[in-house]
């Protein structure tokens, strides 16, 4: 890449992806559902912890979802991204330490502290989205955005390495048992999380003039309002929205899902980190490709081929029986999911208003959360109805097909 492209701002503000990330790997994805099966929630039954796992990602979702719009306007007429981001990660970070003292079967507090620790993360992440704006122009979007998840993908996974090694080997480090390496996997979280994000505090400043903030609130409102009257006049960023709010679903489940799913069908927990490790690693070479395959084919066309990669992910997912079919499927979904995540974003920033970016991206994030309320939840609703896994998997085929045919239709004009 261009030193044009990636300087120091554009590294400051893709450095956050690089903190944040580890919660979604080690803790969402990684740890969290293992540790709840077979510590926290022990002695309750598989399809249960399922479905308290999607209800509580739902729950999750969904306060962010409703709050997300608001919000993105107040910090757009305040300029105040940068202090809302700092408010949510610093939730979601105090919530994450508070796991590392959690004791065996208080899993009714395990799932509050996670629930408002992924509040957090991703009410920052709706500040952080919309800062893409403010460090990359329009013509770099595809590749900026890209960087951004491949940094969140290498530095997770190399996190996300030493917290598995010391789980597998906690004498080496002087702990007692895997549980305690486990618990400490939650602080050090914790603790890069936090160190991580201080360069975009410190390189990173958003666009715009100093802003009168009486009466923030009330404008807000009616800024609000006003965007919701008139946003007819927004058709691509309305189909957009929907097929996002479609397929992003399906990509979310997957990453919050897999690892139970994987302890469904009978696989050991090291296949499964050890899958989770491989995808991470593949993905970081390959989101930095997919910006520049975008840039070359058009963000679309790169972002249904990414679509149609999922679909046959997940039709495969759902009649796999060995270990070394899960290894595939994530060597395929590392190749896919942060251009997936990345020409999303980056596309979306085409779309809508600069100065109105925090607002829009709260749309975005609002319908991208929400989503995930409805991925979760046919996750676990349809495994608790059928007592099928496999059966609650092809049913985000659905989400995949509906947004595909969506994205189709936004009108892109000179864009594409």
């Amino acid at each position: 890449m261009k030193k044009s492209v990636l300087n120091r701002k554009v590294f400051a503000w893709a450095l956050y992806d690089w903190a944040n990330s580890a919660f979604t790997l080690i803790v969402i994805t990684g740890f969290f559902p293992i540790f709840f099966r077979q510590y926290w929630a022990v002695g309750e039954t598989s399809t249960s912890i399922t479905f308290y796992l999607g209800l509580v990602n739902a729950a999750a979702s969904l306060i962010i979802a409703l709050l997300a719009p608001f919000l993105g306007t107040v910090a757009d007429l305040g300029n105040l991204k940068k202090r809302f981001l700092g408010l949510f990660a610093f939730l979601g970070v105090l919530m994450t330490l508070s796991l590392f003292w959690v004791t065996s079967g208080q899993w009714q507090l395990a799932l509050m502290l996670y629930l408002f620790g992924t509040f957090g993360f991703m009410g920052a992440n709706v500040f952080y989205d919309a800062m893409l704006v403010d460090v990359s122009d329009r013509k770099h979007l595809d590749q900026v955005s890209a960087w951004g998840y491949a940094l969140g993908y290498i530095g997770s996974a190399l996190l996300f390495s030493f917290c598995v090694w010391m789980t597998l080997s906690p004498d080496t480090f002087g702990l007692k048992s895997n549980t305690e390496a486990v618990r400490y996997s939650f602080l050090l979280v914790a603790i890069w999380w936090s160190i991580f994000s201080l360069p975009l505090f410190f390189f990173v400043k958003e666009a715009g003039g100093v802003v009168e903030k009486s009466g923030l609130i009330k404008k807000s409102w009616r800024q609000l309002i006003g965007t919701l009257k008139h946003i007819r006049q927004h058709k691509p960023v309305i189909i957009f929205l929907l097929a996002y709010w479609l397929y992003i679903d399906g990509v979310d489940s997957i990453v919050r899902m897999a690892v139970d799913y994987g302890q469904s069908l009978g696989f050991d927990s090291s296949s499964l980190i050890k899958a989770l490790l491989l995808t991470q690693f593949i993905a970081f070479p390959a989101a930095v490709l997919f910006g520049y395959l975008g840039a070359s084919i058009g963000t679309r066309k790169a972002l249904l081929l990414g679509i149609g990669v999922y679909m046959l992910v997940t039709i495969w997912a759902a009649t796999i029986d060995e270990t070394w079919e899960f290894y595939v499927l994530a060597v395929a979904i590392g190749l896919v999911q942060g251009g997936v995540q990345a020409l999303s974003r980056s596309l979306y920033a085409q779309l809508i208003p600069k100065e109105q970016a925090a607002e829009f991206f709260g749309f975005y994030n609002m319908l991208g959360k929400s989503a995930a309320v409805l991925g979760p939840m046919m996750i676990g609703g349809v495994t608790l109805v059928t007592g099928s896994h496999r059966i609650a998997m092809l049913t985000l085929l659905i989400l995949f097909i509906a947004g595909a045919a969506l994205l189709i239709k936004v009108p892109l004009g000179s864009r594409e």
